[in-house]
């Protein structure tokens, strides 16, 4: 199969799905945004050890290829199989269908294909990420979660079936990719008005969930989330950037997806 339609995110595909399963087993901030307490979140589908596995059938060895280089099945299956249980819990914790894993697939690929061009880039532009970067934005992450350590961090997600290895190697791409990021946008500076309606379109969604017959939650003041929701808009705005620039980059690239 040739190069297909692109999904519309490309950063932190594998690393953000644990991550939710991280948060739904107890993890993370109980007063961001779209969290509720952990009293709600321990009885979380994933807490529970009820989400499905994905099917894993017939995936090549050589998932795709991005000028010259190789998305393997390996890489393949760890991004996969977190993105389908992302998508599944979801999917029960918002009384949705399940994950249609053919488009998952696909989306799955594209993210990949998109990740290898800008890691290819960064390396074009001299850009890359120490052992010690790593071990900072680790660091972070273990915060944000609420943990003691990036050991406690690595564990959890250990528990979660994301290997410590993975997790580095996410990092770390995570990482080059916000420098390549910056280094293409320049520094983002969210507005209050986009503060504003990041936090209205939360409130929203968790009502529409309330409907749906999901999990209530209770969303708290805004300036208790401002921080948060500072973090979510700088995202949005370099997913944005980084998406022209993959954009830019597919133009003349050689890739075959092998699906």
């Amino acid at each position: 199969m040739t190069d297909t339609k692109r999904p519309t995110t490309v950063l932190g595909l594998g690393l953000a799905a644990a991550l939710l399963a991280l948060t739904a087993c107890g993890g993370g901030d109980s007063e961001s945004a779209g969290g509720g307490s952990s009293e709600e979140t321990s009885e979380s589908p994933a807490a529970q050890g009820q989400l499905p596995e994905p099917d894993l059938e017939g995936i090549p060895d050589v998932v795709a290829e991005v000028n010259g280089e190789e998305v393997t099945r390996d890489e393949f299956v760890t991004s996969y199989t977190a993105q389908f249980q992302q998508a599944a819990l979801q999917a029960q914790m918002g009384g949705g269908e399940e994950p249609d894993e053919e488009a998952l697939k696909e989306q799955t690929a594209n993210t990949l294909v998109d990740t290898e061009l800008l890691m290819q880039e960064a390396e074009e532009r001299g850009i890359d990420a120490s052992e010690q970067d790593v071990e900072d934005k680790l660091a972070e992450l273990a915060e944000q979660n609420q943990l003691g350590s990036s050991e406690e961090f690595l564990a959890a997600l250990e528990e979660q079936g994301t290997s410590a290895d993975q997790v580095r190697t996410q990092v770390e791409t995570q990482v080059v990719v916000e420098r390549l990021v910056a280094d293409e946008s320049g520094s983002v500076e969210p507005t209050e008005k986009e503060l504003r309606t990041l936090y209205d379109q939360a409130k929203q969604q968790q009502e529409q969930m309330a409907q749906q017959g999901g999990q209530q939650q209770k969303i708290p003041p805004f300036e208790k989330v401002r921080a948060q929701l500072e973090e979510q808009a700088v995202a949005q705005e370099q997913g944005q950037a980084a998406q022209a620039l993959v954009d830019e980059l597919r133009d003349g690239a050689d890739i075959t997806i092998n699906l």
